[in-house]
């Protein structure tokens, strides 16, 4: 059965740095996309960044410069190293895969203070 487990949320303070994890398991078809989003409360999901099986990678605006996304193909792992983090960066990420259909991690939670 296909399966995302994130890792890495937590508590920080603003200007901290944080690394979050997706393990992908069970998935046959070959990963094409894999990304991060994040939810803010009262707010809609947004695209945080994202990374093809080739290393192309694209990022929100609003983390470009902080934000590093990448991927070990060989562990079907995704990682977002976070940078400068600020209270606005607050939010449930969300682990993405795409294959032949769209998968989603659970969430984990990332709360900075000011």
């Amino acid at each position: 059965q296909e399966q995302l487990v994130e890792s890495g949320g937590g508590l920080v303070q603003a200007g901290g740095s944080l690394r979050l994890s997706c393990a992908a398991s069970g998935i046959i078809f070959r990963i094409n996309y894999m990304g991060w989003y994040r939810q803010a409360p009262g707010k809609q999901r947004e695209l945080v960044a994202t990374i093809t099986s080739g290393g192309s990678t694209n990022y929100a605006d609003s983390v470009k410069g902080r934000f590093t996304i990448s991927r070990d193909n060989a562990k079907n792992t995704v990682y977002l190293q976070m940078n400068s983090l600020k209270p606005e960066d607050t939010g449930v990420y969300y682990c993405n895969v795409v294959t032949r259909s769209n998968y989603w991690g659970r969430g984990t939670q990332v709360t900075v203070s000011s």
